[in-house]
C-alpha cells in the first residue's frame, strides 16, 4: 500500500494540495481507501466528502466516485478547499487555558459552560468561547473552522477538557478516545458510603425507557460502560464519600448514571441524585436524614450542581508522540464543602 514516490505533500496535517500517482500495489483498491493510507491528514469520511464535492481529479479529469477501483499508476490531485466559516459565531467567554499549541488546546472548564450549541444554550457556550480564542489559528475539522471536541463534560460538570485544533490532531485524539488510552480521572461526592471500597461498575447504558431525556443502565439494547472507582475519604461514619472515578468507557452521564446505580447519587445531582443517601430510594428528607449536622445538610442539599470535577487528563500527543499529564484542583464550591466535612471530629477516613 505504497504512497508513490514522486507525492507532493506541503503539509503532512491536513495539506491544501496532495498529488500522487497510484503506486502497483494499489490497483485493485477503491479510491477513498488507497487516499486514507497515502494522505494520513484526514480521515476517511472527511476524503470521501472531498471526493464527491468534486476536490479530486484522475488523470487530470475530475473523480467524484469514492468507490472507483484504482488499476495502479494513475494519477492523484486532490486541491482541498479552505475551511467555511463556522455557523456558531464567536464570543469572547473567559477561558482557563492549561496548555495550548498548534495541534490542542487543554481547558479547565468551569461548571454551568455547556459545550455545544443546543436549543437551550445556542450561542454562550465553549465552541463560541473556542472560536473567539483559537480564530485563524483553527486549520478546520471537516472542511469547517472549528474546535474538534473529542470528549464532553455535562454543562454542570467541572474540570478537564482536551479539544483538537486541527483534523489530523482530531483524528488521532478520536483514536485513543476510541481505544481507551485517553485517561480521564475524576472525583465525585457522593451519598453514603460505597461498598467495596473499590471495585468496577460494568453495567451498559441506554435511554431511559420511559424519560427519554435521561440514560439509566439497561438489560438490553444498550452500549458497555465500564467505570472504575475507588474510596479516597469517607466522611459522617457512613453519610457522604468522596469517589475518584476512571472511566474506561465515555458514555453521556456516565458517572452520575454508574453511581446512582451502585446506590451512591452524586451530591447536588438533579437528575439522578434524587435517591436518599442510604441508597433504598426515595427522595432525601428530614424523614431519613444521614448522620450530619442540619447546617450541613443544608449546603449539600443546596449545591446546584452535581459535586463532580475532572480533576486528571492524559494523552498523547497527536503530533509529537509525547504523553501528555494534566491536573486540576477541586474548584471552590466543592473544596469548602469538603473543607467544612474535614472539620467535624466525627468524621473519619475509609482507607
Amino acid at each position: 500500500m505504497g504512497e508513490g514516490n514522486d507525492a507532493t505533500v506541503l503539509s503532512r496535517e491536513a495539506p491544501p494540495v496532495f498529488a500522487s500517482t497510484v503506486p502497483a500495489d494499489g490497483g485493485g483498491m477503491r479510491l477513498d481507501r488507497w487516499l486514507t493510507a497515502a494522505h494520513g491528514g484526514h480521515s476517511r469520511s472527511r476524503l470521501k466528502a472531498l471526493i464527491e464535492g468534486g476536490a479530486l481529479t484522475l488523470n487530470g479529469a475530475p473523480e467524484t466516485d469514492p468507490s472507483r477501483r484504482l488499476r495502479g499508476g494513475e494519477s492523484v490531485r486532490l486541491a482541498e478547499p479552505p475551511p467555511v466559516d463556522p455557523v456558531p459565531l464567536p464570543r469572547e467567554i473567559p477561558l482557563t487555558v492549561v496548555f495550548e499549541d498548534d495541534a490542542v488546546i487543554v481547558l479547565d472548564k468551569p461548571a454551568g459552560l455547556v459545550v455545544h450549541p443546543a436549543p437551550g444554550a445556542p450561542d454562550h457556550t465553549l465552541v463560541n468561547a473556542l472560536l473567539a480564542h483559537c480564530g485563524d489559528s483553527l486549520s478546520g475539522i471537516g472542511g469547517v473552522r472549528r474546535p474538534g471536541i473529542v470528549h464532553r463534560l455535562d454543562k454542570d460538570t467541572s474540570g478537564l477538557m482536551v479539544v483538537a485544533k486541527t483534523d489530523a490532531a482530531h483524528k488521532a485524539l478520536a483514536l485513543q478516545f476510541g481505544d481507551r488510552t485517553l485517561h480521564r480521572t475524576y472525583h465525585a461526592l457522593v451519598w453514603g458510603v460505597p461498598s467495596p471500597a473499590r471495585g468496577e461498575i460494568d453495567a451498559p447504558m441506554g435511554r431511559h425507557p420511559t424519560q427519554r431525556t435521561k440514560m439509566a443502565v439497561v438489560t438490553s439494547g444498550g452500549k458497555a460502560a465500564l467505570t472504575r472507582y475507588q474510596t479516597l475519604r469517607a466522611y459522617g461514619s457512613t453519610a457522604l464519600a468522596l469517589v475518584e472515578c476512571r472511566l474506561a468507557t465515555g458514555r453521556t452521564h456516565q458517572i452520575r448514571v454508574h453511581m446512582d446505580h451502585i446506590g451512591h447519587p452524586l451530591v447536588g445531582d438533579q437528575t439522578y441524585g434524587r435517591r436518599n443517601p442510604s441508597g433504598r430510594g426515595g427522595p432525601v428528607s428530614a424523614r431519613r436524614p444521614p448522620p450530619l449536622p442540619p447546617e450541613i445538610m443544608t449546603r449539600l442539599i443546596g449545591l446546584p450542581r452535581q459535586a463532580l470535577h475532572a480533576v486528571a487528563l492524559g494523552f498523547m500527543h497527536p503530533t509529537r508522540g509525547e504523553p501528555m499529564h494534566f491536573e486540576s484542583r477541586i474548584p471552590l464550591d466543592i473544596a469548602e464543602i469538603l473543607a467544612t466535612l474535614e472539620t467535624l471530629q466525627n468524621f473519619h477516613s475509609n482507607s
